[in-house]
């Protein structure tokens, strides 16, 4: 039991995509990492759909034998019907051939992305559960769980979109559209027209998307941009006569930024600091860059090669424009909708 006052360089909240990768980077360069996590773990998580583009950052995290040796499936493309006719849209290709995304199954990513961090020397506790934030004046220099006190020079908060961090020190969160709720589940069985390429398909009240995760499993997110209501046995037309496997609660996806996602003392990485809907395909992504530049800023100002002014004003000004660019798309994208649809989403 962790009752006794800790001190850290970095503490780090939460171990998905974006704590591992903060935590990893850090550690790289000589800091010393406690990461907490509170929840179970690993646990399901919808999106686990990773674009080519992931590559060169597993290779930077030193993951990437660690994924292709995980057998993920991969596919060179999405299907899309988001107005007329569906069709393939590929990555892409070079002169080394097809770009291929994975079809990460987000359990076993996730703990490639811990052990990594642990073999770098993280420290990682858990159960711990994050309960106070340690301010001295307005800095933020730890924090104080349900082991005991963290001191640290960096606070990560990587919990997730709830925002954690933010709420506890007051930073303002801006939100950008009306309220979206995303379902999502998984089903068990054979369906062919899945198993080489995952589709994403608008209808008349919002769009689904479906992708085979692993053999004889199938994963599904319906976002609604109206009042359907979507039931415990609901699957997706191509997945009927499909086993139900799991049938999860709804998540927020209403697009939000902080208004401060670094300060004295903090850094907000992945969704603790800005969400988006999954049509932006960004998530992980986002994940994984976000705590990349947090540990780089982190290591910079910790030798002394940047200014803590200078570092959150950069960390800041690279959340803001992510998300501006997110939202200009997906504008764009739901411009496309049917005219009833558009209405409701006149934001």
């Amino acid at each position: 039991m962790y009752t006794q006052l800790l001190k850290s360089d970095v503490v780090v909240i939460g171990s998905g995509p974006a704590g591992s990768a903060t935590a990893i980077s850090c550690a790289l360069k000589g800091l010393k990492v406690i990461l907490i996590e509170g929840k179970l773990f690993p646990r399901l998580h919808p999106g686990e759909t990773l674009h080519p583009g992931v590559e060169p950052l597993l290779k930077q995290l030193g993951v990437f034998e660690s994924v292709l040796e995980a057998g993920f499936l991969r596919h060179a493309g999405n299907w899309v019907q988001w107005e007329g006719d569906k069709k393939f849209i590929p990555f892409g290709e070079d002169a080394s051939g097809t770009w291929f995304g994975f079809q990460a199954w987000r359990p076993e990513f996730d703990r490639i992305l811990l052990s990594r961090a642990i073999a770098v020397g993280v420290q990682v506790i858990h159960p711990c559960y994050a309960s106070k934030i340690l301010l001295d004046k307005d800095r933020v220099v730890g924090v104080e769980t349900s082991e005991g006190i963290i001191q640290a020079s960096k606070v990560i908060d990587a919990g997730g979109s709830n925002h954690w961090l933010a709420k506890k020190i007051g930073v303002l969160i801006n939100y950008h559209s009306p309220r979206l709720i995303a379902h999502y589940g998984y089903a068990v069985g054979e369906c062919p027209v899945r198993d080489t390429s995952p589709a994403i398909v608008a209808d008349s009240q919002g769009w689904t998307w479906t992708a085979k995760v692993r053999s004889r499993l199938y994963q599904w997110t319906r976002l609604s941009l109206t009042e359907e209501k979507i039931q415990k046995d609901w699957l997706p037309q191509e997945y009927k006569g499909l086993e139900i496997q799991y049938h999860g609660k709804g998540a927020d996806v209403t697009w939000r930024v902080v208004s401060q996602p670094a300060g004295d003392g903090y850094y907000m990485v992945g969704d603790a600091a800005m969400v988006s809907d999954p049509s932006s395909s960004h998530g992980v992504l986002k994940a994984l860059m976000s705590g990349i530049l947090a540990g780089h800023l982190v290591i910079s100002e910790y030798y002394g090669k940047i200014s803590q002014l200078d570092a959150n004003y950069q960390y800041s000004q690279w959340i803001n424009n992510w998300f501006q660019n997110d939202i200009q798309e997906l504008r764009k994208m739901y411009a496309m909708l049917p005219t009833d649809i558009n209405k409701l989403i006149s934001f």
